[in-house]
């Protein structure tokens, strides 16, 4: 065993939240994908055959209220608030991410009409520049569809691009393909500052980085909740309405599941109060149980401990990955800075497709983003130091 194996048993044996593997589904691979898909928890298998043998099979349509189907959006919504720094009644689970984002930010943009001066010209999206790709798709259509002005910018020059005529800002917290972390709070103020609303997306945060959406008075948010919240391939995802904006968050999908009286099926739309107006159609139930069951991990689980131990893991990751890859082989694209990094490491690797197609085989997950970045999500509450050691000590390995 190398030094470094030593120092990896060692390092487990001191992890305060190296027990929370038993709460999951895992084999002999090293799984370093939960940026794209967390692992199963174990409760999800019962929960579901519970849900669709006993609720579904014997209640049928009573279930939509004696087994609380109908209130699940806003129930596990609660149970993700802690995780993004919010308190309860201003997340509601359902569609997915990129229909969350139409949502908020055409919201977004209605409100900051409604507070600026007409005159002047056209109002600005401005939107990440770094962003996952359908970030900017939608940031476009919505600037079509309200006749604003669309400005991708990258986020550490934000600040300088607001102007009066701003009305709304889209970022990304995490980087999807380097991991870098923005800078939140620095941000949102700056934001704000201009007279803007700000919208962010946490899909690559949330459940590893601390967020504080209402600390920092972050106006909407949207995630998803397949990758570090474990909720499985295709879960819905969810969207965040600060409590201060609720009674004027005008949902350019107005569907009867929002409606003050959902069931009174009246031919005039008044929204319901609070954060039940993000909600649109029927919710997905099977998929949003699940995520349910899925969210039972986090019992008991600091999220200050999950922070701590994802920079200690990608410490450790980077340190064997410069043990043991000679000297200019692959080049990290993560911050070295914690302020910086989200629970991922970046590598830049040529042939990085046929690279990872050679982990794989050997028993390492990862995923890439082509055609040179290598991707590894640690998500702390599986994976072990001993995972981290071994997979850099394969990636040596298994290079050109």
């Amino acid at each position: 065993m190398t030094d470094l194996g030593v120092t990896a048993k060692e390092l487990d044996a001191d992890d305060e939240l190296g027990a929370l593997r038993s709460r999951f589904v895992l084999d002999e691979t090293i799984y370093l994908d939960g940026n794209s898909l967390g692992a199963l928890p174990v409760t999800v298998a019962d929960r579901i055959d519970d849900v669709v043998g006993r609720e579904w099979g014997t209640l049928r349509v009573r279930a939509w209220h004696e087994s609380g189907w109908w209130a699940a959006p806003e129930r596990v919504g609660d149970r993700i608030a802690p995780l993004v720094g919010a308190a309860p009644g201003q997340v509601v689970v359902g569609d997915s991410t990129s229909v969350n984002l139409f949502k908020a930010l055409v919201a977004a943009v209605r409100m900051a009409v409604d507070d600026k001066d007409a005159e002047g010209g056209p109002y600005e999206i401005v939107v990440d520049a770094t962003a996952f790709p359908t970030d900017g798709y939608m940031a476009e259509s919505v600037a079509r569809m309200t006749g604003c002005l669309l400005r991708p910018m990258e986020p550490d020059r934000v600040p300088e691009a607001l102007t009066d005529r701003t009305a709304a800002v889209l970022l990304n917290h995490v980087d999807y393909r380097t991991g870098q972390l923005h800078d939140l709070p620095l941000l949102t103020a700056a934001v704000h500052d201009a007279g803007a609303y700000v919208v962010w997306d946490l899909c690559h945060s949330a459940g590893v980085v601390p967020v504080g959406l209402d600390e920092y008075g972050v106006d909407l948010a949207v995630g998803c909740t397949y990758k570090y919240l474990n909720g499985g391939p295709g879960s819905p995802a969810y969207l965040y309405v600060r409590r201060g904006v609720q009674d004027r968050f005008d949902s350019p999908l107005p569907g009867w599941n929002s409606h003050a009286q959902p069931f009174g099926m009246t031919a005039g739309y008044e929204p319901a109060a609070g954060v039940s107006r993000g909600r649109v159609g029927t919710p997905d139930i099977l998929s949003l149980l699940a995520l349910e069951a899925a969210m039972e991990v986090w019992d008991g689980v600091p999220l200050d401990a999950v922070r701590a131990k994802s920079l200690a893991l990608t410490d450790f990751f980077l340190a064997c990955v410069a043990a043991y890859v000679p000297d200019g082989v692959v080049e990290p694209l993560t911050p070295a800075a914690h302020a910086e990094r989200g629970s991922q490491v970046a590598l830049l690797c040529a042939d990085a497709d046929r690279v990872m197609r050679r982990l794989i085989e050997a028993g390492v997950v990862g995923d890439v983003r082509s055609p040179d970045v290598l991707r590894f999500g640690f998500a702390p509450l599986y994976v072990s130091f001993a995972d981290a050691e071994r997979a850099a000590r394969l990636l040596a390995q298994n290079l050109p």
